[in-house]
């Protein structure tokens, strides 16, 4: 058997997350307990007793569903199981580095803090847009975008399974494409409630205020391969991790071509590892027979122990 471990991006926090594990295990107590002397606040209390409206804000929801989501592999770990290779979708890449040693939880947190407030400042609020288009492929999604720019920014911003794809770009150049993908046979064209249009050109600003936090910090060789989003590549070294996360700021996450590597090296089993489980109904639908197991609380935590513990033995 070989073994993935996925990390959720944004759009997997609420409010709860990763407290029962912080009340049960020592190792995810002292993940939120690092994030919040990182961060100078209670990232913890956040995460756990809200406010939502608080939790929602971009500069909080990256660190916290990366703490969410370490304070869950730190478990993973104590109990001695270990991924053959990581990834994680876009904001979901700080976790899998973190879990593959690459940055500590201390300086990721930090980092994902200045990422959202990056990708916050780069659009006023209410000039961007992101929608879900389902059930038309991509070329006719890019051929919708192309035909909808006039002058303005929209493009795919995560191709995430076969059928679902988001766009991402300024306001009405947004509309202008759903409408014309469900012209083309989408299914459906869904607003999604984002507070920025993540992963195309327009967030070219904050991609290089990033740029410049991520040159002065060191990034470590990963101890598992990482297949990284915005070209799904499996990289080994620490030097590509960090090109990585410089261009998926304003690059499409490429998800279902992520799933796919990992499948061609050989992946049978992928564990969701942090809060929600919408990477696992992905891999279903892209990865057709996978294993697919999560963790994000105690009994889903025993019962992906059990599982991978029967696959082994």
């Amino acid at each position: 058997m070989s073994l993935a471990f996925l990390f959720p991006g944004q759009g997997a926090q609420k409010v709860g997350m990763g407290r029962a594990l912080a009340e049960a295990f020592p190792e995810s107590q002292r993940a939120f307990a690092e994030a919040d002397g990182a961060l100078g606040f209670s990232l913890s209390s956040l995460c756990f007793l809200g406010p939502a409206e608080a939790l929602e804000l971009t500069a909080n929801t990256q660190p916290a569903i990366l703490t969410a989501s370490i304070a869950a592999f730190f478990v993973l770990k104590a109990r001695g199981i270990a991924p053959d290779f990581v990834a994680g979708h876009s904001l979901g890449e700080y976790s899998a580095m973190v879990a593959a040693g690459v940055l500590s939880l201390s300086d990721a947190a930090g980092i994902v803090r200045r990422r959202g407030e990056y990708m916050q400042e780069a659009v006023p609020v209410g000039q961007g847009a992101m929608a879900a288009i389902l059930g038309l492929d991509l070329p006719s999604i890019e051929e919708a975008c192309r035909e909808a720019q006039q002058g303005e920014v929209v493009a795919p911003a995560n191709i995430n399974s076969p059928g679902q794809v988001v766009i991402a770009g300024h306001s009405g150049a947004v509309d202008r494409a759903s409408a014309l993908c469900k012209s083309k046979g989408a299914k459906r064209a869904l607003r999604l409630p984002v507070s920025a249009p993540f992963h195309c050109a327009l967030m070219l600003p904050a991609q290089e205020r990033l740029a410049k936090d991520l040159s002065a910090q060191a990034f470590a060789d990963p101890a598992f391969p990482l297949v990284r989003n915005v070209d799904a590549q499996v990289v080994r070294e620490g030097e590509s991790c960090r090109e990585g996360v410089v261009r998926q700021v304003s690059a499409p996450v490429r998800w279902q071509e992520c799933v796919e590597r990992l499948v061609a090296n050989g992946v049978t089993t992928f564990v969701e590892v942090g809060p929600g489980q919408v990477l696992g109904g992905l891999v279903k639908r892209i990865a057709k027979g996978a294993r697919v197991l999560s963790v994000e609380d105690p009994p889903s935590l025993d019962e992906a122990t059990a599982e991978l513990a029967s696959v082994r033995s």
